[in-house]
């Protein structure tokens, strides 16, 4: 078995240069030119190819490029030599940075997206080889740059008048004049619910969009859209009537959206290649447990939360994700606190719940923590979200409400949740609904208190 390779970085950010172990006898030599497992232990990205090309050039001083395909390579030479060029044309401060080096068999370099290819071979009956994550598509657009570009000086060892060059690589634009590559976009799927405005709002380049312009369960208009495009989903999208879901129409509703619909996204990001975040729920929990950690049993009660633990298993199998099992979320539209806040105002006293136990998470508080362990790279997997301080109960929030309200917190009567359902329709709940908040703040995420959050909130 080969031993691992030596990596190099470049001036190019995430452009890398990997010193292969060439294997020789008698016979040629053999070589490792991809090992996932080793080579993502080295710290490049499982960026999960999908196509090999290799690219056979007959004669010594055949140049091709620069071109800026929308998807990462890993490109290496199966035989002979070759002078390799790479020019950083993506948006931001390292547009127009270059690299060079001279491939051989024990020379692969990793190109990310964005970063423009070229080389020149250097010897007859060269073939180039890359792996890329995107399958081609015919009439792909992307930037390309003019090969004699002045302002990057590439230092051709053939001059480019003696060079064999496409019609087409003759005529590409120069660096001042060249289309710079936009990053990949994040998807917010489920953008009209709460935290799916809030996600929209405040994570730059997010395009949001609701199940009217995309259907997860429409197999047409997945097969249509173009997830090419996107590095990041979040799926804030999700059927919440936990009452309703007992029902014959809602208990399809309800998995078709929380179960089907993360299914769905999961293979998806599997074949393409995106990151999944993905928003889950404490009712996957039967609430026996005082605190609840990620790694607890699934043990849910009703049907909505049947379909939300369904979902979080659906998504597990995604490569890149993470899960953020939440609790009480607050938003902006209608919510327990809002509701509270409407019933003071009216002057009305309600019996509110007070052996059901746990913190709210208000929607800041969720894209805080989606943009921190996005921004860190945090390890993938299940983390809990929720904000922090002392747990509580409903009827302990509807008490502080009432008095950021100007009532008196009196005037909520606490009961048992046997006491409120009494006579109504209703799914059951977990009793204890506090997530241990450890594994989260691993990260360095400092949660904000949930009463401080809440005045703020009230004041708002």
């Amino acid at each position: 078995m080969a031993d691992l390779p030596a990596i190099e970085t470049t001036p190019i950010p995430g452009l890398v240069v990997l010193r292969l172990d060439l294997r020789e006898d008698a016979r040629g030599w053999f070589k490792e030119n991809w090992q996932r497992e080793k080579m993502v232990a080295l710290g490049l990205p499982d960026f999960g190819p999908v196509q090999n090309n290799m690219s056979f050039n007959a004669k010594r001083g055949t140049t091709r490029g620069i071109h800026t395909e929308p998807w990462d390579k890993f490109v290496s030479v199966a035989n002979g030599r070759a002078f390799g060029a790479w020019v950083d044309m993506r948006e931001g401060d390292s547009f127009g940075a270059v690299f060079t080096v001279e491939l051989d068999p024990a020379t692969a370099v990793f190109v990310p997206r964005g970063v423009g290819n070229s080389y020149q071979t250097l010897e007859d009956g060269v073939t180039y080889s890359y792996l890329v994550n995107e399958h081609w598509r015919p009439a792909t657009p992307y930037p390309a740059l003019d090969l004699a570009d002045a302002t990057v000086a590439i230092p051709w060892p053939i001059p480019l008048d003696q060079a064999e060059i496409s019609d087409k690589d003759r005529t590409n634009p120069a660096l001042a004049d060249a289309e710079r590559m936009a990053p990949k976009r994040t998807l917010v799927l489920g953008a009209h619910g709460q935290l799916g405005r809030a996600l929209t709002e405040a994570l730059p380049n997010a395009h949001g969009v609701g199940r009217d312009e995309l259907d997860l369960t429409d197999a047409d208009a997945l097969a249509a859209w173009p997830w090419h495009e996107y590095a990041v989903v979040l799926n804030a999208a999700a059927y919440t009537a936990v009452d309703a879901a007992e029902t014959a129409e809602g208990r399809r509703t309800a998995w078709a959206a929380n179960a089907q619909a993360p299914a769905t996204l999961a293979r998806l990001a599997r074949e393409r290649g995106f990151t999944l975040v993905h928003y889950s729920s404490e009712y996957v929990f039967d609430g026996t447990a005082e605190l609840h950690a990620e790694d607890e049993p699934l043990s849910p009660l009703g049907v909505y939360a049947q379909t939300k633990a369904a979902g979080e298993v659906a998504v597990a199998a995604a490569p890149r994700h993470y899960l953020l099992r939440t609790s009480w979320v607050i938003g902006e539209g209608k919510n327990f606190v809002r509701t509270m806040q409407m019933l003071a105002e009216k002057g009305v006293a309600p019996s509110v719940v007070d052996d059901q136990v746990g913190r709210l998470t208000f929607t800041d508080e969720l894209v805080r923590a989606t943009r921190h362990l996005l921004d860190t790279a945090a390890p993938y997997g299940t983390y809990h979200v929720t904000n922090g301080g002392e747990p509580t109960s409903w009827a302990a929030i509807a008490k502080q409400v009432f008095e950021l309200s100007g009532r008196s917190a009196d005037d909520v009567t606490p009961v048992t949740t046997e006491e409120y359902a009494a006579g109504k329709e209703m799914a059951p709940r977990p009793l204890h609904s506090v997530l241990d908040l450890t594994k989260l703040e691993s990260t360095g995420f400092e949660p904000t208190d949930q009463l401080v959050a809440l005045k703020r909130y009230c004041a708002g």
